[in-house]
């Protein structure tokens, strides 16, 4: 099997593998960096040696697996492109809101290339979507040869899936983004039976301990939020749009009938609120995830009235606001709201996903109390006096589970993606006992593996 990472950057970042396994030649995933903009972004889709793919396979949708797709759509317009059931439904929608930032950042940052591709293409893209079940095979064929794939429920967000491969003897199995943990909204990942020959797998939480259970950071939280609101400040949650605010909403929706939560306004915005009735659409057809359009309505969950910042005269209205941008990127209503809450002590700002340390959201975590803070976007400078904290309720599975997951495989061959360096030297000392055969690919170079 030929192998090529072709995320030009390494690390975490425009996520896509080329896979050739005999006579097939396969990409997965095919994302954008969600630091870098033009096409410093985009996968090196130069490297790919083969005039056609037989397959494109999205593992999930969040845009640093999906966000360049339209383009390798564009360079190899037979292709199929297999995904599961909830992710078919949510790549458009995510798409969608990737043109209309890039459109807005064409005359902010200057970008003229800007948007790489139109809705146009979405929507020509989407109608070469194959809808495949969780644990449904489908067959490649090349003259008397064929390659199976089966997607199972990796349990990262809705729709997330991780890949089976099958040629002759040979097993190959990608973990995409994984977790093995229950969440609000979905289930754990489910993996096949037997031994692989080749598990290719994420590092993301190597570097990563996890010190409390979901259960407890999430009481934690809740006891955090009704502090700032008995205090009489408000509470910001950036969030991931896709995932992670709907996992906020339910946990919320839970712990008012449960009276654990105070009764404060909830704002929410962005494109989390819109997936929300994609969620719901999503119980109701495939029974996949645990979510529905009541909870918001019954949560009372309010959009904002307008963007705030602290020159548009900060926060007016006391509340918890959940809202996307869950680093806290400038220019975005998390941005403002950071800004605004700064320098209230009975305020709080709360991370409940990954931050990149190179983010506002990463600095903003990283400081210490009564430090000064540039929102240079905003050319406002405050002190921090509102309280930071972080809660460990990742969508990516436990560095443990994941060297459990490897010696129930006992791989001859492992091959290590999606994680920064340090994460992918834990692995790679951890892994020794298990194959001795451990890849850390560079990016854009030939393995056989």
């Amino acid at each position: 099997m030929k192998f090529i990472d072709l995320n030009s950057k390494g690390g975490i970042g425009a996520n896509s593998i080329y896979l050739e396994i005999g006579p097939f030649s396969l990409v997965i995933d095919s994302g954008m960096h969600p630091k870098l903009t033009g096409r410093d972004a985009l996968p090196a889709f130069d490297k790919i040696p083969a005039q056609h793919l037989d397959a494109i396979i999205l593992t999930h949708c969040h845009l640093d697996h999906l966000g360049a797709l339209p383009l390798l759509a564009r360079q190899f317009p037979n292709t199929p492109i297999i995904t599961s059931v909830p992710s078919a439904l949510l790549a458009p929608r995510m798409l969608h809101n990737s043109v209309s930032i890039m459109t807005l950042q064409r005359e902010e940052l200057g970008l003229k290339e800007y948007p790489l591709y139109t809705r146009s293409e979405i929507e020509a893209l989407s109608q070469r979507i194959l809808e495949t079940p969780y644990k449904k095979t489908r067959h490649l064929e090349s003259g008397s040869e064929e390659l199976s794939i089966t997607l199972y429920p990796a349990g990262h967000i809705a729709g997330a899936a991780s890949v089976l491969l099958e040629y002759k003897h040979r097993k190959i199995f990608i973990t995409g983004d994984i977790s093995f943990s229950e969440q609000w909204t979905i289930s754990g990942a489910s993996l096949p039976e037997g031994s692989i020959d080749t598990l290719i797998t994420e590092t993301t939480r190597g570097q990563t301990q996890r010190d409390a259970s979901r259960a407890e950071e999430a009481e934690r939280l809740l006891m955090s939020i009704n502090d700032s609101i008995e205090s009489g400040g408000s509470v910001l949650i950036p969030v991931f749009a896709l995932g992670r605010m709907q996992e906020m909403l339910m946990l919320f929706a839970n712990a008012r009938r449960e009276n654990n939560l105070l009764d404060a306004p909830i704002f929410c915005s962005g494109l989390g609120v819109d997936l929300a009735d994609y969620f719901d659409e999503l119980h109701r057809r495939t029974g996949l995830v645990r979510f529905s359009r009541k909870l918001v309505k019954d949560l009372r969950a309010r959009g904002l009235p307008e963007y705030i910042s602290p020159h548009t005269g900060g926060v007016k209205q006391k509340g918890i606001y959940l809202i996307s941008s869950g680093m806290v990127v400038e220019k975005t209503p998390s941005y403002g709201i950071a800004a605004s809450l700064f320098p209230d002590p009975s305020s709080a700002i709360l991370f409940v996903g990954y931050c990149d340390s190179d983010t506002p959201g990463g600095e903003i975590i990283s400081m210490k109390h009564g430090e000064r803070y540039l929102f240079d976007a905003l050319d406002y400078e405050a002190e921090l006096k509102a309280r930071v904290e972080c809660f460990d309720l990742s969508g990516h599975a436990d560095r443990e589970d994941l060297i459990k997951m490897a010696r129930d495989f006992s791989p001859r061959t492992i091959v290590l993606t999606h994680g920064d360096p340090g994460a992918r030297v834990y692995f790679k000392d951890k892994l020794n006992e298990v194959s001795k055969n451990i890849l850390d690919p560079v990016p854009g170079e030939t393995y056989e593996v």
